[in-house]
């Protein structure tokens, strides 16, 4: 049997603060490997992280992959 889209799928989150350059002295950008689960969250993942490149929590955002 082939199997269907999967319901939990792999996101990658990263650091809005450092994508926008709010951030000049930044060296990089933040990233979280995370699930979200298709049918409970269909719209884009966004979660407040640490960021070790800004020293704070941050909002990060579901990016494409």
């Amino acid at each position: 049997m082939a199997k269907g889209k999967d319901v939990r799928v792999r996101v990658i989150l990263e650091c809005t603060g450092c994508r926008n350059g709010v951030n000049k002295v930044s060296m990089g950008i933040s990233r979280y490997i995370t699930q979200k689960n298709r049918h409970n969250t269909p719209n884009r993942l966004e979660l407040r992280k640490f960021c070790p490149y800004c020293y704070k929590h941050t909002i990060h955002g579901e990016i494409k992959k």
